[in-house]
């Protein structure tokens, strides 16, 4: 088992590229552009314009990881990276606004399934710079900080200076505890960017009805500690309590052993999760390992054979696209609910 790579707590990197797409008139002279020293436009200015006249509630102004942006209207060609990002677009309707999309962790919600498959898919993984050009897009929405590499020349700057509008989800750069506000507010500012506020509502409404549910489902009962279990062999990569994720365990009626590990992914000992003791384990589903063979491990590891989970074989099941800020957090935390407190659904 060996750990995957992380930028800023789930994003990925040092994957392989695909091979370079032949660029239209139009990417060349970007490319050209942002390879001769384009000078960098100003925050204030940065973000596509409408082709001609003004636009109903335009400008807007938006401010995320650092980078303030005006658009003078919604962008028309955007391309999402990372499935959280891409699965927020396709719920606030804008397939029809998307050039291209990248980097799926599992399949689509299948809500969106039929929207998604009319999205070109630029890369399995991440675009490279000349792939994205490639597709001519106005805006770039990306899921982890990796999305935006300046060493693979996908840099926030970089595209800047291509002209090319950008927007990092807010777990990607947030240093607190992130909770449910930072959903509401990561699904507000993309309504926003484009021109679709009332549908943001809608859908912001729609995910606090379902948290609402668990709230009157779980009240009153116990909480149970919970230890989450990413990935690693000689070290546990584990949820800390800076994350999304250590909120949805709060919202479950769990507590996370490790809410002191002051980020949102971190590094521990094995036997310092046999100190803790967690009641339940929580694995994190994705990539090569499957489910089964993660509990396998951890059954088998020597250094937990007291821990009341692994005496229990109380394991919880999270795929890892509903732990991230997303519009699957408030499902992603009825079915951890479910899991750990599975009376209080029969």
């Amino acid at each position: 088992m060996s750990l995957p790579h992380r930028v800023s707590g789930a994003g990925r990197a040092g994957h392989a590229f695909r091979p370079l797409r032949s660029l239209s008139p139009i990417a060349v002279a970007l490319l050209l552009l942002a390879g001769c020293g384009a000078q960098q436009v100003p925050p204030s200015a940065a973000g596509p314009s409408p082709a001609s006249g003004s636009v109903a509630g335009f400008p807007v102004t938006v401010a995320d990881c650092g980078v303030t942006a005006t658009y003078q209207g919604p962008p028309r060609r955007a391309v999402s990276l990372n499935q959280h990002a891409t699965e927020i677009m396709l719920a606030l309707g804008l397939e029809k606004s998307m050039v291209g999309t990248a980097y799926l962790d599992d399949s689509i919600l299948p809500e969106y399934k039929a929207a998604y498959d009319g999205v070109k898919v630029l890369a399995e993984d991440y675009p490279s710079y000349e792939a994205l050009l490639s597709a001519e897009p106005d805006f770039v929405y990306g899921g982890f900080a990796s999305a935006f590499d300046e060493k693979e020349g996908r840099g926030r700057d970089a595209l800047m200076k291509a002209g090319i509008g950008t927007y990092l989800n807010t777990e990607g750069c947030t240093e607190g505890p992130v909770t449910t506000a930072q959903v509401d507010e990561e699904v507000r500012n993309i309504g926003k960017i484009f021109g679709v506020s009332d549908r943001a509502d809608r859908q912001i409404t729609a995910m606090h009805d379902v948290l609402d549910d668990v709230r009157v489902k779980i009240d009153g009962v116990d909480p149970v500690t919970v230890f989450v279990y990413d990935s690693g062999d000689k070290t546990a990569f584990t949820a800390g309590g800076a994350g999304i994720g250590n909120e949805m365990i709060k919202l479950a009626a769990g507590t996370n052993v490790f809410a002191d590990l002051g980020k949102a992914f971190g590094d521990v000992s094995f036997e310092q999760v046999a100190e803790r003791a967690p009641d339940a384990i929580v694995i994190y589903d994705y990539g090569d390992e499957s489910v089964e063979q993660k509990k396998a491990f951890l059954l088998g590891n020597p250094a937990l054979k007291d821990v009341p989970a692994i005496k229990n074989r109380r394991f919880a099941v999270l795929p890892l696209s509903s732990t991230v800020l997303g519009v699957r957090v408030p499902v992603g935390v009825r079915s951890l609910a479910q899991q750990l407190h599975p009376d209080r659904f029969a």
